[in-house]
C-alpha cells in the first residue's frame, strides 16, 4: 500500500472511532449525532456535530484534516480527545503531521512537521 492510501485509511479509521464514541449524555443521543465526512478524492476529512441541545441547534466541525503534498494537515481540533496520538500510533510519522491550526512561524517549535 502506498503512503497516501495508508494515510487515508488511518485518518478514516481514527475519525470513525472518535465519532462512534459514546456521547456523555445518552438521553440526547436521539437528537444529537456525530457524523464523519470523507472526501477521498480531494483528501478532506471531517467530524461534524449535528443536532439539538435543549432549544439550541448544534452544528459544528470539531475535527478537520486534509492531506496535502503527502502530509497530514490537522486544520481543526476543537476536542479534548488526542486523536493526533492515535495517528502517530497507527504509523503516521511526526514529520508528516502538520498542526495547521498553529501559524507557520510557530510550527517549527511544535515537534511536528512544518509543511511544504
Amino acid at each position: 500500500m502506498d503512503k497516501l492510501e495508508k494515510y487515508r485509511q488511518i485518518i478514516q479509521e481514527v475519525l470513525t472511532e472518535y465519532a462512534s464514541r459514546k456521547l456523555l449524555n445518552e438521553e440526547k443521543a436521539d437528537e444529537f449525532a456525530r457524523q464523519t465526512v470523507f472526501d477521498t478524492k480531494n483528501d478532506h476529512y471531517q467530524v461534524m456535530n449535528v443536532g439539538w441541545e435543549e432549544f439550541d441547534r448544534t452544528f459544528s466541525i470539531p475535527i478537520h484534516i486534509d492531506i496535502k503534498n503527502g502530509q497530514v494537515w490537522v486544520q481543526q481540533n476543537m476536542t479534548d480527545y488526542d486523536f493526533i496520538e492515535d495517528l502517530l500510533e497507527k504509523g503516521i510519522p511526526k514529520e508528516d503531521i502538520i498542526l495547521a491550526f498553529h501559524p507557520p512561524y510557530k510550527r517549527p517549535y511544535t515537534g511536528f512537521g512544518v509543511g511544504v
